[in-house]
């Protein structure tokens, strides 16, 4: 039996926003990270702006009229409701988008959700600062990880985990590859710096922001450098949170739900073109096309898959 197309929307987009909430924590905390290596404490930082550039909400912040310091950046990506992307955003869309499949979803999953939005709800924003900042974060991770527990281990394998499923995946992809164009907008303006000792305090910044900082040291025993930390996180198939990983499931589960309709639909091809990207390449091949270049194309075709699923299963 087919399954409703706004039920497949709001399980596509439950799993989304709660997979963006804790992407959204991670960019904020590499951002932030990186802000304390400038020493200018208190000051306008060109790393939490370029934070704000790969999750392209920088025109919205720079709307308000504030100083782009720690704290007006930290409560627009954390609990501004006029910023679609941040954390509260996030949590009351999945909320919301929970409640209205209650039926399709475990008793687990909604209270996760359920309770991580009450609780964060209730947090005041004035008294997340320094040291509580991050503690925010990792409870915003950790929330994310339980809700993602909950889906695993109670529901169903059939179309509703394969749209759940989907929706994580295109988001982490997405995310990981605006954590990686960071750097980018980090370096543009001086090339100098690239191979210095800042540019790879930077990248290990990032594979921290990707939770992949211990895995990379078992896989490269040497010491960090620019493009092991970009293939780890973009060619290896065995890393949950590398491109190739997350566009591999997406094929998975796109190929799922063209199994369990009984026909293949155009987002079949759009993801066949996703996973060729990072399939058939290297690293070499990627750094000389241009890693931003890279980058923005995979965006793209991932933004493809998206929209040809929607498409494809009448979500609007």
């Amino acid at each position: 039996m087919s399954m409703l197309g706004r039920t497949a929307q709001n399980l596509f987009w439950l799993s989304r926003y709660v997979e963006r909430a804790e992407n959204m924590a991670r960019l904020l905390e590499v951002g932030y990270r990186m802000s304390l290596t400038s020493r200018r404490e208190g000051a306008v930082s060109e790393h939490l702006v370029s934070m704000m550039q790969a999750a392209e909400v920088d025109e919205a912040f720079a709307s308000k009229g504030k100083p782009a310091d720690v704290d007006n950046v930290a409560h627009f990506m954390m609990f501004d409701p006029t910023n679609p992307s941040s954390v509260y955003s996030c949590l009351l869309a999945a909320r919301t988008n929970a409640r209205s499949v209650r039926t399709a979803i475990t008793i687990d999953m909604w209270q996760s959700i359920n309770g991580a939005w009450l609780e964060f709800s209730q947090i005041k924003p004035r008294d997340v600062r320094g040291a509580k900042l991050l503690g925010l974060l990792e409870w915003v991770k950790h929330l994310s990880h339980q809700f993602r527990g909950a889906l695993l281990g109670t529901i169903l394998r059939d179309a509703g985990f394969a749209f759940l499923q989907a929706g994580n995946f295109i988001e982490r992809a997405d995310n990981t590859a605006r954590i990686l164009d960071m750097k980018y907008y980090v370096l543009l303006p001086r090339v100098t710096l690239v191979g210095g000792d800042l540019d790879i305090q930077q990248w290990t910044l990032i594979l921290r922001a990707a939770s992949a900082h211990r895995a990379y040291r078992h896989v490269y025993h040497d010491r960090f450098k620019a493009q092991n930390i970009a293939d780890f996180l973009i060619l290896r198939p065995e890393m949950p949170r590398s491109l190739a990983f997350c566009a591999q499931h997406v094929k998975q589960n796109v190929e799922a739900l063209a199994q369990f309709y009984g026909r293949e639909e155009a987002s079949c091809e759009a993801v066949r073109q996703l996973c060729a990207m990072v399939e058939n390449t290297s690293m070499e091949t990627v750094f000389s096309h241009g890693l931003h270049e890279f980058l923005t194309e995979f965006m793209a075709r991932n933004y493809h898959v998206s929209n040809s699923l929607a498409e494809s299963y009448n979500f609007y």
